[in-house]
């Protein structure tokens, strides 16, 4: 039996359906009851309308990994509403099997080029249909796992303190970005950059533009690199004590001029390499200070200038810290900081 449009209206959660949902366009009941009974027997979560604009708004409510479309109806065809399922954003992706008892070449190619990846001739076959679309719902979920590790990825490499973003090197338009790379973003660009901190939600800031132009050529591949590395050259933006750098990480796309890549950026900052040393040598703040001063090549006086102490009092922390280092010259304390920091901020410049 058929389910009326109204039934159909209240989409599973895509959080919580467990079965593939399948959404059938067609203005002909017995063909909506053919199909919906054979598929919903098989396992699928079965949605249907009876024409085009109810066809838009169940495919923008309940987002289904694939549609079934009837090429010829009264009013939007299915050509148009395939066309208009193309150009919004979030229903681009859902593979689209025209239904059509037209086999003349020109409706099949009208029908592929109207964004269908497959069709099926009428009178339908439930089989034939089931074959077609496991075809396609097997492209679709790869797709969306693809998807899912690259965000993954990317969340991963936000929660270690590694911001990242995915630029549109042909234009500079921000893909897609995670919060703490909005919020660095702001603090080095929004306050001063002529287009204002909002415009850094979908444009990256011009001496960003400018990097990946440099590094980047036309066809998507880096640039040939600067230096034996291999590795095109980072940018970094200093504000202060704090310096955020860029890294590319790796093609994402490959639209014309340049594609889109993922960005890499990291704040460092004394403060932050200096907690680094405390946490990681169980030192005080003020021995995290000496030895990070140590690293950097200031000697005794110098220090005691930078921290407002004397010379005795920073030969005693220091004392400490070869203690709990477990090393006896200044060389061998800077050494083991050194190979520490580099460990967790790899961009640090000693």
């Amino acid at each position: 039996m058929t389910p009326t449009p109204e039934a159909a209206q209240s989409a599973p959660s895509l959080l919580d359906r467990s079965s593939d949902v399948v959404l059938i366009v067609d203005d002909v009941p017995d063909n909506l009851a053919v199909l919906h009974d054979a598929l919903d027997e098989s396992g699928y979560t079965v949605l249907v309308a009876i024409h085009g604009e109810a066809a838009l708004q169940r495919a923008s409510q309940a987002l289904p990994d694939i549609v079934l479309l009837d090429a010829m109806m009264p009013g939007m065809d299915g050509f148009e509403v395939a066309r208009r399922l193309k150009a919004a954003p979030a229903t681009a992706h859902i593979p689209i099997i025209f239904m059509t008892g037209l086999t003349e070449t020109e409706h099949l190619v009208a029908a592929l080029e109207a964004g269908g990846v497959d069709y099926v001739t009428k009178p339908i076959k439930p089989r034939e249909v089931m074959a077609r679309m496991q075809v396609h719902l097997g492209a679709a979920r790869k797709a969306r796992q693809d998807a899912l590790q690259a965000r993954e990825a990317r969340n991963a490499l936000d929660a270690f303190g590694y911001a990242s973003i995915t630029v549109r090197v042909a234009d500079g338009r921000i893909v897609w970005q995670t919060p703490l790379a909005r919020e660095l973003l702001h603090a080095y660009f929004g306050a001063t950059g002529s287009e204002g901190p909002a415009a850094y939600s979908h444009w990256a800031p011009e001496p960003v533009r400018a990097w990946l132009h440099r590094h980047v050529g036309v066809d998507g591949a880096p640039a040939p690199p600067a230096h034996p590395g291999g590795e095109p050259p980072r940018l970094a933006v200093e504000q202060g004590a704090r310096r955020l750098t860029f890294r590319l990480h790796q093609q994402v796309g490959d639209s014309d001029g340049g594609g889109d890549w993922l960005v890499v950026m990291r704040e460092v900052s004394d403060a932050k390499i200096i907690e680094s040393m405390s946490l990681s040598f169980k030192l005080t703040a003020r021995e995290a200070e000496v030895l990070y001063w140590v690293v950097k090549g200031k000697i005794n006086r110098d220090i005691g200038d930078i921290l407002g102490a004397s010379p005795a009092t920073v030969k005693k922390h220091l004392e400490r810290v070869f203690a709990k280092l477990g090393v006896e010259t200044r060389t061998a304390a800077a050494g083991m900081a050194m190979n520490r920091i580099r460990q967790l901020h790899p961009q640090f410049e000693g």
